[in-house]
């Protein structure tokens, strides 16, 4: 096996982080914003976050050796902007964070919650997924056309990134988002005060109310779980790492807890970024590549300290910059999300069962992407109540077809 030095793990590591950080923050900040956040509460979220996760990585990959990284979860992040204001406010938001760190700490601990949530049709929670993710990757579309000049080189640098290094394009878009932002700034003459770039956390006491549990807490914990969690485990699987669920559970649903009243929404195994730690570009030594989690942790810790000046930065970016960067970084996941809510396999079943999954899906996507709220709750929750109630009243008679339909997946 071939020996490198031990600053290939850690630039790998400083990697992870980088990419992770400039991926998807604009999705944090949107979404802590849309659901009543100030923007120094918010600020507070992404600098919690930050803190937290690294301290989270690093406790993880020391203990157990292998290159277990974590992540805020973005798809949460996307729902929360879709969501909006709910009763009771920011605190009520809050108070729904709280409630799904407590989940996540109970999936691990009762092997019984993680059936149930695997018992959810994946179409069907794909499928409010996508729902939840559309308007926010039309977003580029429609600032496009309002202001051209200053969406465009963003975009612009996307595309070309995305055709020569995937990799760096949503990070490369908001360097070039960064540029428009000092530049017009210049031109505005505008002053930022020094307090602005410090960090600080800014603590709000939850709230629990019933539409921000059944609106916030629970769609976040289904999304978070359904499209993080559980991908996690198998993205390290394919690089023959196991990793120790309640453990992983324990640590992103206690530091979830431990972050809500600071703005944290939840946090949760890494998924994509995770390969960047656990693949043979960290270190040709697989016992080796721990070190690059715990570098990921680090570097996320010294993130968080110029997470403020992002923060600052995006408040006063002109309008429809960070919506650009924010759409844009949640392409992929949207594409994935639709792949797998209508990749039903009509081959392999009947064509009653495929359209009664098909059916299900598309109807959970349209009242998902709609927005729409009723009685104080947001549409992703309604998403999922339409979307299985359709599957369940379609599904097949026949007991056999039905086990296999409903049959669950363990994490």
């Amino acid at each position: 096996m071939q020996r490198v030095s031990l600053s290939v793990p850690i630039g790998a590591g400083v990697v992870c982080a980088v990419v992770g950080f400039t991926s998807s923050f604009a999705v944090v900040l949107t979404g802590l914003r849309a659901v009543g956040a100030s923007p120094a509460q918010a600020a507070s979220g992404l600098l919690a976050a930050c803190l937290l996760q690294g301290l989270g990585m690093i406790a993880l990959a020391v203990r157990f050796r292998i290159p277990i990284t974590l992540a805020w979860s973005t798809p949460g992040a996307a729902l929360l902007a879709s969501t909006g204001v709910v009763e009771g406010g920011w605190p009520a938001a809050v108070g729904a964070f709280l409630v799904t760190g407590v989940l996540i700490v109970a999936t691990g601990l009762w092997s019984g919650l993680s059936r149930l949530i695997a018992l959810i049709p994946a179409p069907v929670a794909q499928a409010m997924l996508a729902g939840v993710l559309l308007p926010l990757c039309l977003a580029p579309v429609t600032a496009l056309s309002h202001h051209p000049w200053s969406i465009a080189p963003i975009l612009l640098a996307w595309v070309v990134l995305t055709r020569f290094s995937p990799r760096w394009a949503v990070p490369g878009a908001f360097v070039v988002a960064v540029a428009v932002i000092v530049v017009d700034l210049v031109r505005s003459d505008a002053s930022i005060a020094s307090d602005q770039l410090l960090p600080q956390v800014v603590w709000t006491t939850p709230h629990l109310t019933v539409a921000a549990v059944t609106g916030i807490a629970l769609p976040l914990y289904i999304v978070t779980m359904a499209a993080q969690n559980i991908p996690g485990v198998a993205v390290m699987r394919t690089f023959d790492y196991r990793v120790p669920w309640r453990p992983s559970m324990g640590v992103t649903g206690v530091t979830t807890i431990a972050g809500a009243g600071f703005g944290v929404h939840a946090l949760n195994l890494a998924a994509i970024s995770a390969a960047l730690a656990a693949s043979p570009d960290a270190d040709p030594d697989r016992n080796r590549r721990w070190v690059a989690a715990a570098s990921a942790g680090v570097a996320y810790l010294v993130i968080g300290a110029g997470s403020a000046a992002v923060a600052t930065l995006v408040v006063l970016a002109p309008e429809g910059t960070i919506q650009a960067v924010a759409g844009v970084a949640l392409l992929a996941p949207l594409a994935g999300a639709l792949s797998a809510a209508a990749g039903i396999d009509t081959d392999r079943g009947d064509a009653t069962r495929a359209t009664g999954a098909r059916t299900a899906a598309v109807a959970t996507f349209v009242v998902a992407a709609s927005g729409t709220a009723f009685a104080g709750i947001g549409s992703a929750f309604w998403a999922l109540l339409v979307g299985i109630g359709i599957h369940l009243l379609l599904r097949p008679r026949h007991p056999s077809d039905a086990a296999e339909l409903t049959a669950p997946d363990g994490p």
